[in-house]
């Protein structure tokens, strides 16, 4: 016997009404117990969470790194990994570095407009006062100075190195047309080593490049 249309239409509607009914007496079961209904989500994310150990109050975690279980730990605890200018024996330093610095700007400066300018031609021979400074200010505090001069000084000149074609030397060349060349690297180290014994090596390690000189 075929249902009535009436009955069929309200079929749908009935078994809503049942779901929902079932739905809130369970509802109703788990918090009346002191229950929290948590999804298989929720609950996976509650128990990691449980496993790990508290933050302390100055330790934060961003949104980004709770998602993926991360925490950024921010202790002040450990000392600084830098300098402190409160420190005498930095300040020391810093004040030290500075007046080095001071003293042979000029000579360096002069050193590279020489080499690495036109000012002069390879081959050329410095002007005597420009020869004056690079003897008193450099020659003479080279390591070998004695070797580098040897039966005595002519003048010096610009020329390019004999094994490295790119590079321009400052020579030395001797009263007997016997030429050499030497760095005025490394007479600016061993003029620091000898005015500033107790800060030379870091200003050298700081300040000059790598094998240099």
């Amino acid at each position: 016997m075929a249902a009535p249309p009436l009955l069929l239409r309200s079929a749908p509607v009935l078994r809503l009404r049942l779901h929902l009914h079932l739905h809130l007496r369970l509802h109703h079961r788990l918090f009346a117990g002191g229950l929290r209904p948590l999804c298989a989500a929720a609950a996976a994310a509650a128990a990691a969470d449980a496993s790990t150990e508290p933050a302390s109050p100055g330790e934060k975690a961003s949104s980004e790194d709770k998602k993926w279980g991360a925490a950024v730990l921010l202790s002040t605890k450990e000392p600084p990994r830098y300098q402190r200018w409160d420190d005498p024996d930095f300040r020391k330093w810093k004040d030290k570095e500075d007046e080095i610095l001071r003293d042979i700007e000029p000579t360096v400066s002069l050193a590279k407009e020489i080499l690495h300018s036109d000012r002069y031609l390879d081959g050329e021979r410095l002007t005597a006062e420009d020869e004056k400074t690079v003897v008193e200010k450099l020659l003479i505090h080279h390591p070998h100075a004695e070797d580098k001069i040897g039966c005595g000084l002519d003048y010096i000149m610009v020329e390019r190195h004999p094994q490295f074609r790119i590079s321009r030397c400052l020579f030395v060349v001797r009263t007997d047309g016997a030429w050499i060349d030497f760095s005025y690297q490394k007479c600016l180290r061993a003029y620091i080593r000898l005015k500033y014994p107790s800060y030379a090596e870091r200003f050298i390690r700081e300040h000059f490049k790598r094998g240099s000189g």
